[in-house]
């Protein structure tokens, strides 16, 4: 990630945040200590910014930046129960942390489930086999503009940003090899379309399942934002059709079999987020209760693959042919893809660098609030600015932080905002993101795909009308959801 992305992290970590909603409720806060004038508090905020600057040069060190910040945590948190402890109430201290870790531990499962699911819909070549079908298409440049702009735009709301766009982003690439205005167009608008189609849905990314799983927003509520998530993606796209080649692609199809099983895991997918849906709103149960119930669906549906094809195998060796046709071929066999129908194989590959730094993000983040820094920057923020402002002002600061920790840092506070303005920070922290091509996961990984060809300054260029749609899916907003407010 880019070295700017985390020096600007620290100014997020400082501007958006308040106090620990969740402590709050365990915890009296009148018997909370003010550590922001203490050596301990003094000593939280350093180690902070140190491991925010560890993690900026991570290109340069080559130190992982999930490193920095676990430590981070770990001396944030030691000074805070260590300073409780010797007030005689480390508890009050104690409880914060694991109000805090409860909220990651969540997250982390809900991620890790819907990571495992993508990881085993890859391995069946399901992605390459919706690239191939796209570009079998013979459509024109403008045709696969929108098509690929419209998919990525609901695909992301299901599936995580960079996934998405990843997939779209090597569409565009295959077929734009004599067109790199082409590229560049389409690129943009992939990451203007994930971010904005990441936006109107609990599972389009972190930051709106951070609000949907402290239960600010319920799981509907968030598909108010479909409207304005929507112009934000066309008003820019609109004006960059018309600087689009017309001609048609010169360009080979191939063909690609789905193994045994494809289909199936597809619908056990669809299977596990309604569970989780329903484990949320009929019983309470947090949604990572649901994902884990989906997990195990997937491993009895693995054994269940991993039996019957060894009885297929054995059977063709006997010449019997009792399953003949392509879907008898196995996972892991060349034809037809990597990996094996082990469940712990997928979640071994899950990106835990990330993973482990938004823990140093967010226990750092909790440790400050526990502190008292964020609770004073929040009365400047929600006291003297109108909260649309600060909203506003917020989305915007997510072109250059990752909207995660903002949002994380925001609810941490958890400002006494109505709905509507809980909703226009999600639109803002989701789209906003889409102003730089270094402010979102999809633009980052769209610059290593299409290398050469999609820049940050070809995407800067298109800047003033990425603005354009922002403030016009904020217009929107006031407009059709005024009775949230």
């Amino acid at each position: 990630m880019s070295k700017f992305f985390y020096l600007l992290g620290l100014v997020g970590l400082l501007l958006p945040g308040i106090g620990c909603a969740e402590v709050d409720t365990a915890v009296p806060s009148l018997q909370r200590l003010d550590l922001t004038q203490h050596w301990a508090g003094y000593f939280s905020l350093t180690v902070m910014v140190a491991a925010y600057i560890a993690a900026m040069f991570e290109d340069v060190t080559e130190l992982r930046k999930s490193k920095p910040m676990l430590l981070a945590a770990a001396l944030i948190w030691f000074a805070i129960v260590l300073t409780y402890q010797q007030q005689g109430n480390d508890l009050l201290a104690v409880t914060a942390f694991k109000a805090n870790l409860q909220s990651y531990i969540e997250l982390l499962l809900f991620i890790m489930v819907s990571m495992t699911y993508l990881n085993a819909m890859e391995d069946m070549r399901i992605f390459d086999a919706l690239k191939v079908w796209l570009v079998s298409k013979h459509l024109s440049y403008r045709q696969l503009f929108w098509i690929t702009g419209f998919m990525v735009f609901f695909i992301s709301s299901v599936v995580n940003g960079l996934t998405a766009g990843l997939l779209m982003g090597a569409v565009v690439v295959a077929v734009g090899k004599n067109s790199p205005r082409f590229v560049s167009l389409a690129c943009i608008n992939i990451v203007i379309a994930t971010n904005a189609g990441g936006s109107f849905s609990p599972l389009g990314g972190i930051s709106t399942l951070f609000v949907w799983q402290h239960g600010v927003l319920s799981f509907f509520e968030f598909f108010k934002l479909f409207i304005p998530c929507l112009v934000n993606f066309l008003v820019p796209a609109t004006v960059m059709h018309f600087t689009l080649p017309k001609d048609k692609p010169a360009i080979e199809t191939a063909d690609i079999k789905l193994p045994r099983g494809a289909k199936r895991i597809i619908f056990l997918f669809g299977v596990t987020i309604s569970l989780a849906v329903g484990f949320d709103m009929t019983l309470h149960l947090p949604a990572a209760a649901g994902m884990m119930a989906g997990l195990s669906l997937l491993q009895f549906f693995y054994f269940y693959l991993t039996k019957s094809t060894a009885n297929v195998a054995a059977a063709n060796r006997l010449g019997l042919e009792l399953f003949a046709g392509p879907d008898v071929h196995d996972i892991s066999s060349p034809e037809t893809g990597k990996g094996s129908f082990d469940v712990f194989e997928k979640v071994g590959r899950l990106e835990w660098d990330t993973l482990l730094f938004f823990y140093g993000a967010m226990m750092g983040i909790g440790g400050l609030g526990y502190i008292g820094y964020l609770d004073a920057i929040s009365h400047v923020l929600y006291g003297q600015l109108s909260p649309s402002l600060a909203n506003i002002l917020i989305g915007l600061s997510s072109a250059f932080v990752d909207n995660g920790t903002l949002m994380f840092a925001v609810l941490t506070m958890h400002p006494d905002i109505p709905h509507g303005q809980w909703l226009l920070l999600t639109l803002t922290l989701g789209v906003g993101g889409s102003l730089l091509a270094i402010g979102s996961a999809p633009g980052i990984g769209l610059m290593g795909q299409a290398k050469g060809q999609y820049t940050f300054s070809s995407h800067m260029k298109w800047c003033p009308v990425i603005l354009l749609g922002y403030f016009a899916a904020i217009g929107v907003h006031f407009l059709v959801n005024a009775q949230s407010f």
